[in-house]
């Protein structure tokens, strides 16, 4: 049951987190929101540092989760617009509905791992099955650099995102167009 109240918190200090921002992460805040009696939030984490690391780290869990189901499920594009095509779906995910909210909180996070390097370590980007569809495409279509190819267009993809929650609107299939005829120059 503690695990069970533990990942309840979490889960709830990222909706928290991304509905309010940094500054209305509160444990009385996730109380409320987890319709819990006051205090729950302190008992199981002491501090907001606590709390925040929990958040961190179950937001890590959710998200390679995700990454890994959507590599799993994803053969290797055997197109450029394939490739387009699932870069588009996961910006979707990442746009819309939960996956927004995590990606609010991921960047409300990383912003905030810049004064707390054990957040840093937690947020660091990790190997994972959507990572690797988008290696072994690369790789398929005989990029030498194929490994900083996929760093580097993930991490446009992830500007993408950033730049639509921050401005609003959707990704064009020209961007990706774009940003995938890059990685294969």
């Amino acid at each position: 049951m503690p695990d069970d109240r533990r990942t309840v918190l979490a889960d709830t200090a990222i909706a928290v987190l991304a509905d309010t921002g940094m500054r209305g992460l509160t444990h009385r805040a996730v109380d409320r929101a987890a319709g819990l009696p006051p205090g729950t939030t302190s008992a199981y984490y002491r501090t907001r540092q606590a709390l925040l690391t929990a958040l961190v780290r179950r937001l890590v869990v959710l998200d390679q989760t995700e990454l890994q189901d959507i590599g799993s499920r994803t053969p290797v594009p055997r197109s450029a617009e394939e490739l387009v095509t699932g870069i588009a779906a996961f910006l979707d995910r990442r746009l819309t509905g939960e996956g927004r909210r995590r990606s609010l909180a991921r960047y409300a996070c990383a912003i905030e791992s810049v004064h707390h390097p054990e957040l840093r370590e937690i947020l660091v980007p990790r190997a994972n099955a959507g990572r690797q569809v988008v290696y072994d495409f690369l790789t398929a279509r005989g990029i030498a650099d194929a490994e900083s190819r996929t760093v580097t267009l993930l991490t446009c993809v992830d500007g993408l995102v950033f730049d639509r929650l921050v401005t609003g609107g959707s990704v064009s299939d020209a961007e990706i167009h774009g940003l995938v005829a890059a990685a294969l120059r």
